[in-house]
């Protein structure tokens, strides 16, 4: 059994970099500041790179790759990338959002992902996102606790403890105020230092404004918004900042938009990080048939939150296949290629684990119960290279309030520190 890990300077860093992240653009502005402070050299996109080789990041809406690469490439140099995301379910405002309801300020929301909907119920929920002027220019906003969506007595519905049923459009709408002041989008505006007529467009969505909190009689425990999938997130943000020199390119993307597809600019799906590390080679001086073969050497650690078992719910878990915290991260698996460990991919992550003496777990899901999927599958068919699925066990994903246990986050830092180092 893995050792309990009480609140430690990595832990404290954890519950920092959650409190600063509500949102992706927030996760990717966080990364940014901690790559500026650690030596890392901010590259934009819309311009030619020039050296590449060294410490480097860019930003491209919610998302951020960075990457350490050596001055000179060796024969048989490969990319080694850890992929995650930076999204997590939430709210999200829509355009002209405010209306009035019996006296009340209302404001109008659609669903963003696949959360579980009665974790927002009851609730103080802030707002946080991005605003864009009609002049491309962007700012990051964030409120304090504004609203909250209210259920219903049971008094009132005799039957909410038999079944929750949450009406999406009508009964998920967050309260905002009495009356008629203050405007929503003058206040977001307001934080933005603009003027409403020169909004074009706001990208906000909902967060809990509960901190993240260490629980458990031993300090065992952690409970925060948005572990999936910051709990991935910050252990390789982590890892990269104590990067070494390596024979080989490290490669940390995080996506955007996972919880909805990956099928956007920036996220998984998309060209981002096949047009990065074309950019990085090139920049190596690595092109042609080198290309390729430097891919084909390539791998990549898909890494995203795994499920811990429930024990008031073991019907819903493979029976022989119980991820506990404070044990290691998992190896997760699937017949179906919702994941995309494979055998190499597994022996890869089984030496990660060895060099840094990480203790690990498997999960497989229950052939009744449906599985998720990540980023793991796109990425392996977008590049090719071998892939393989891992993350840290929590509970109640995609609740506005999950948990993991506050050893795993640190045991993952220090696997995929391994896996850059070349294990």
């Amino acid at each position: 059994m893995g050792a309990m890990a009480p609140r430690n300077e990595f832990t404290e860093g954890f519950i920092d970099f959650l409190a600063a992240s509500p949102t992706s653009f927030h996760a990717a502005s966080a990364m940014a500041h901690r790559l500026d402070e650690a030596g890392f050299t901010p590259l934009d996109e819309k311009q030619g790179w020039g050296q590449v080789s060294g410490r480097h990041y860019f930003v491209r809406g919610g998302a951020l790759l960075a990457w350490v690469a050596p001055e000179q490439l060796s024969g048989r140099a490969a990319f080694r990338i850890v992929g995650a995301h930076n999204d997590s379910p939430a709210l999200k405002l829509k355009p002209d959002p405010g209306y009035t309801a019996a006296g009340w300020q209302q404001l109008n929301m659609e669903v963003y992902g696949g959360p579980l909907l009665n974790s927002f119920l009851d609730r103080e929920l802030g707002l946080a996102g991005r605003i864009v002027e009609r002049d491309g220019s962007e700012h990051l906003v964030r409120t304090g606790a504004i609203m909250r969506v209210s259920q219903l007595a049971p008094h009132l519905d005799r039957s909410v403890n038999d079944k929750l049923s949450i009406d999406r459009q009508f009964q998920l709408m967050p309260s905002f105020g009495l009356g008629e002041e203050p405007d929503i989008i003058e206040l977001l505006c307001g934080q933005a230092g603009i003027g409403v007529g020169d909004l074009a467009f706001a990208e906000v969505l909902s967060y809990p404004t509960q901190e993240p909190a260490v629980f458990g009689n031993h300090e065992e425990f952690l409970a925060s918004a948005r572990l999936d999938n910051l709990s991935s997130v910050y252990p390789a943000l982590v890892a990269l900042e104590r990067m070494t020199d390596s024979s080989d390119v490290a490669v940390l993307a995080a996506f955007d938009h996972e919880e909805v597809g990956s099928a956007t600019a920036s996220g998984a799906a998309g060209p981002i990080l096949a047009d990065a590390l074309a950019r990085i080679a090139r920049g190596l001086g690595v092109s042609g048939d080198a290309w390729y073969a430097m891919l084909a050497r390539s791998s990549c650690i898909s890494s995203d939150a795994a499920h811990s078992v429930n024990p008031n719910h073991l019907a819903k878990y493979d029976p022989q296949t119980w991820p506990m915290m404070n044990q290691g991260p998992a190896l997760k698996v699937n017949a179906q290629q919702r994941y995309a460990t494979d055998g190499p991919g597994a022996a890869l992550w089984q030496r990660a684990c060895r060099a840094a003496g990480v203790p690990s777990q498997v999960f497989v899901s229950n052939n009744d119960v449906p599985c998720g999927s990540t980023i793991g599958p796109i990425t392996a068919t977008r590049l090719g290279i071998s892939t393989v699925d891992v993350g840290i066990p929590i509970l109640s994903m995609h609740s506005a309030r999950e948990m993991c246990g506050t050893a795993d986050p640190g045991y993952l830092s220090g696997e995929l520190g391994a896996y850059w180092q070349g294990a």
